[in-house]
């Protein structure tokens, strides 16, 4: 979840180097995103939002077969060369170990997942923007979007010739099945202990 930083005309007059924003992060006290110059304050998650994002975190395995795969939630960048940028993915998911850029241990290049939880503030940039920037990461094959008002998933997979897959998912009793790792979730595990608004789960299994 993120918030504009800088108004419009400060924004126009200060523009960032990827490396000025490392240095400034470094030393802040709240987290910010770097997107191609602008640097943007990172705003604080709902309950919904972390108990979602904790969930799918907490559900992947460690190991799957003879592959081992490793989750980071909320704390790690991730650096798209393409569009010059560093987002904080909600969670993220490596095969094997991760690859750090530059040397830091702060940023990830080699994410196999990426999940978004989607807020009324930010689910069009997530789906629009950020999703466009993802989808330039080369090693990424699948990015996932969860709303956190009603049981609904967006799932995206990447295909064998490099197209992107959508599924929607609507319900609790809907099942998540990655594409990318050999493993399934039904909704209503993904949402528990989740709080949804007056009304937003019963128009959720309506549709």
């Amino acid at each position: 979840m993120v918030a504009q930083l800088q108004t419009e005309s400060q924004t126009k007059s200060k523009r960032y180097s990827p490396e000025e924003y490392l240095e400034l992060e470094e030393q802040a006290q709240a987290r910010s995103e770097y997107r191609d110059g602008e640097i943007v304050l990172m705003a604080g998650g709902t309950v919904n939002h972390n108990r979602i994002a904790g969930a799918f975190y907490r559900a992947i395995p460690d190991e799957i077969g003879d592959q081992v795969y490793e989750g980071f939630i909320g704390d790690m960048k991730v650096w798209i060369p393409q569009k010059r940028m560093y987002p904080y993915p909600d969670v993220l998911v490596v095969a094997g170990e991760p690859a750090y850029h530059a040397g830091r241990q702060d940023i990830i290049e080699n994410q196999l997942l990426i999940v978004e939880v989607l807020s009324k503030s930010t689910q069009q940039y997530d789906q629009t923007d950020k999703f466009d920037a993802y989808r330039t990461i080369s090693s990424l094959q699948e990015y996932i979007m969860i709303d956190q008002y009603s049981y609904w998933v967006k799932q995206f997979v990447r295909g064998d010739r490099g197209q992107w897959i959508f599924t929607e998912l609507i319900g609790q009793d809907a099942i998540l099945q990655l594409g990318s790792i050999d493993f399934e979730i039904i909704l209503k595990q993904l949402y528990q202990r989740v709080q949804f608004e007056p009304n937003a789960e019963l128009s959720s299994d309506a549709e």
